[in-house]
């Protein structure tokens, strides 16, 4: 399905010049945009963000966090009001390039958590998931790792592209800590990459990318599956496990 898995081989190719040059991707074509219908999981539904639907819930839910660590690293919240997280809201649902999303427990059938497709990219493949605030009712539960599965099948299976980034503040280990554990490879620093609530930042990047997307999948059903959790709903192994980690 998509172009680097059909290519086979990677090995370095040379063009009428002698310079070395990529590995082709024959029948490569512009992917779609992710759509707005939702994504139905056994712990959580993933679907798109609605002032509406979600504000007040939403904003129940980040109220958990009293102290309002989980904004340090954002360059907007926490919010003193419903009023302004609405606000909020609606100017992020009005943006081109990003497709925000709230994650809905099916337990409580509430909406915990908002997470995004950013820096959409169709023509090569590419998409960022971002803006990800887990709220404390989402934060450590099965379905804060089915949501990121969900988000990351839905790139890859449905839509064929070739890439998806993860990206943060350097400073920020708990999202450091995400990343590695959900199977993102690290890439690099950017070093004074931007300036957020007036302190410097440098910018870790990672990245899946179609090729390794497979295995990973494979240890994202195994751990979500329902003989991975005992009674009382602790897993059985760890994610890492099922990829030999």
């Amino acid at each position: 399905m998509t172009g680097s898995r059909e290519n086979g081989a990677r090995e370095p190719r040379r063009n009428e010049f002698g310079q070395e040059i990529g590995f082709a991707l024959p029948g490569w074509t512009p992917r779609q945009p992710p759509p707005r219908t939702p994504m139905e999981g056994r712990f959580c539904t993933v679907e798109a963000l609605d002032p509406d639907r979600h504000a007040a819930e939403l904003f129940a839910a980040n109220a958990e966090d009293r102290d309002g660590r989980n904004f340090t690293y954002y360059p907007y919240g926490p919010f003193a009001s419903l009023a302004a997280y609405r606000t909020w809201m609606e100017g992020m649902c009005g943006e081109r390039n990003r497709l925000f999303h709230a994650i809905r427990d099916k337990s409580s059938g509430k909406a915990v958590g908002v997470a995004s497709y950013a820096n959409i990219q169709p023509a090569i493949g590419s998409v960022e998931i971002g803006a990800l605030v887990f709220s404390p009712l989402l934060q450590r539960r099965p379905a804060s790792t089915e949501a990121h599965y969900l988000m990351m099948r839905r790139v890859f299976d449905e839509l064929g592209y070739r890439r998806y980034e993860w990206k943060c503040d350097s400073l920020n280990m708990p999202s450091r800590a995400a990343a590695a554990r959900l199977g993102f490879r690290y890439e690099g620093l950017f070093r004074q990459a931007t300036v957020v609530r007036g302190r410097n930042r440098d910018t870790m990047w990672f990245s899946i990318i179609d090729s390794e997307w497979p295995a990973l999948k494979a240890a994202f059903e195994r751990w979500l599956d329902a003989d991975n959790f005992d009674e009382t709903g602790r897993q059985r192994q760890s994610l890492a496990s099922f990829r030999g980690k």
